[in-house]
């Protein structure tokens, strides 16, 4: 069975950009007084998995994208791996993910909390 299909993806709340002269390498977040553009990146990582077989999946991840020529890096953040995009790609990254079967999860927040 295909590991993606397993699959549970969440998108990391900030925004990120490429730290100085790390393009590809290394991420740092957004501070908060800097307004996120499209220029920017999105971080996403994996609920369903962790260790060896998260890298295994972010990689297969990343080259899903790759055949729709939509560039990514993952990346270690936070000690996790986690796949980063220009948050212009968002929408695109989203769709292929649900149609190679990953389930992508989303933040709810309650209209009337109790």
């Amino acid at each position: 069975m295909n590991n993606i299909q397993l699959s549970v993806v969440h998108r990391l709340p900030q925004h990120y950009r490429w730290s100085s002269g790390l393009t590809g390498v290394k991420v740092e977040p957004l501070p908060l007084t800097v307004m996120a553009d499209e220029t920017n990146l999105i971080g996403l990582r994996l609920l369903s998995h962790d260790g060896d077989s998260a890298w295994q999946i972010m990689e297969k991840l990343r080259l899903t994208l790759a055949e729709i020529q939509v560039d990514s890096s993952v990346l270690e953040w936070e000690g996790e791996p986690c796949l980063f995009v220009e948050g212009c790609h968002e929408g695109a990254t989203l769709c292929r993910l649900k149609n190679v079967g990953a389930a992508i999860a989303d933040s709810l927040k309650a209209l009337y909390p109790f």
